[in-house]
């Protein structure tokens, strides 16, 4: 049977490599996005609104999936509106889509928040999850938009009849240009700024994320990751964690990054400047670097979200996440962390996003 896909959030981190890893594996692939193209060859892209219901129903007027795949977010100023928002995003897009019977599953990524709380608490002391994060750990006494989406997505499971799963990333590493939560590109978009201005690559995080163990999430392997669950029927109806397969330390990692841009170092200190206190006015300086190089992005805002990256580096307490279970339901990819950053600097500079 023809499999039909649909990525909602085709533009992100996320949407951007699971449309190619679904093209590649011949299914038939749309990216429904806001109002941007993707350009992806074999993509057939869509573009809707996902708070509005009758631009939802226009647009998917002729489509009939097979699998919907949720890679869509919005972030907003408190957890109550990211609740209602996040959430009424994909009781929107399941309600249109009802009436079709044509969805058999539906997948949804969310993250470790779902063990460490929201951004409202996400980097305060007193959430102190017992590590490595396990996918049975209960619900945490807190809103979480997390939480939200999962409901919606098993309210129409119930509805509809359809199989569902959950994909908990850590941090994502991987190419996508103007995405809200990009540590990769952030953190090579700071290192071309102090190689061009001659200064240390300084550690903006916390102690513990320092000398702790940690893991990341490369997009490619959570692309593979969503197909299997699509595919495996052992896999269906189950949340899991999704991560590379190994651990590193920071302070080890700091030191490869500082040596592929051939740059100094500087490791934690005590009192330390968050990132985006560090890239605070960069701006002028990525302008003039974007020049100087014929780069293809002058705004440093579309590339670098050093608010994001400082959630993830100035944790009081050190995360790591247990494979354990996709590994007994018989998933085994694994990818090397430092290949995901330096794969993605090696993009990023064949493509003219930060200088060679």
């Amino acid at each position: 049977m023809e499999k039909i896909a649909l990525i909602v959030g085709a533009s992100g981190i996320s949407g951007n490599n699971l449309a190619r890893e679904l093209i590649a594996n011949d299914w038939t692939t749309y990216g429904l996005t806001r109002n941007s193209d993707v350009e992806i060859k074999g993509l057939k892209n869509i573009k809707a609104d996902l708070l509005n219901k009758e631009s939802l129903t226009n647009a998917l007027e002729h489509i009939n999936p097979t699998h919907v795949f949720f890679t869509a977010w919005m972030r907003k100023e408190t957890e109550a509106e990211n609740i209602k928002v996040n959430g009424g995003m994909v009781r929107n897009m399941l309600e249109v889509l009802s009436p079709k019977h044509s969805v058999q599953h539906v997948a949804l990524v969310t993250g470790l928040k779902h063990y460490l709380g929201p951004f409202d608490a996400y980097a305060q002391e007193g959430f102190n999850p017992v590590t490595p994060v396990r996918e049975e750990h209960p619900r945490l006494e807190i809103n979480n938009f997390y939480y939200a989406q999962e409901d919606e997505v098993f309210a129409g499971a119930e509805r509809d009849g359809f199989t569902w799963s959950v994909h908990r990333a850590h941090t994502v590493i991987g190419e996508a240009v103007g995405n809200l939560m990009n540590m990769g590109t952030t953190l090579a978009v700071y290192a071309s700024i102090c190689k061009e201005n001659g200064t240390s690559l300084i550690w903006p995080g916390s102690e513990a994320q320092w000398n702790g163990i940690s893991d990341v999430t490369d997009a490619h392997i959570l692309a593979k990751h969503f197909h299997w669950a699509a595919t495996t029927p052992e896999a269906k109806n189950q949340a899991f964690n999704i991560v590379n397969g190994d651990v590193f330390r920071w302070k080890w990692l700091w030191k490869q990054i500082a040596e592929y841009f051939d740059i100094e170092y500087q490791g934690f200190y005590e009192n330390n400047r968050s990132l985006e206190e560090i890239m605070e006015g960069d701006e002028k300086s990525w302008l003039k670097i974007s020049q100087k190089y014929n780069l293809q992005e002058s705004d440093l805002n579309k590339l670098a979200s050093p608010w994001h990256t400082d959630l993830d580096l100035r944790r009081p307490i050190e995360v790591m996440t247990d494979m354990s279970k996709s590994r007994k339901f018989g998933f085994k990819k694994y990818q090397d962390t430092r290949d995901s950053f330096f794969d993605l600097f090696d993009t990023l500079k064949e493509k003219q996003i930060i200088p060679s």
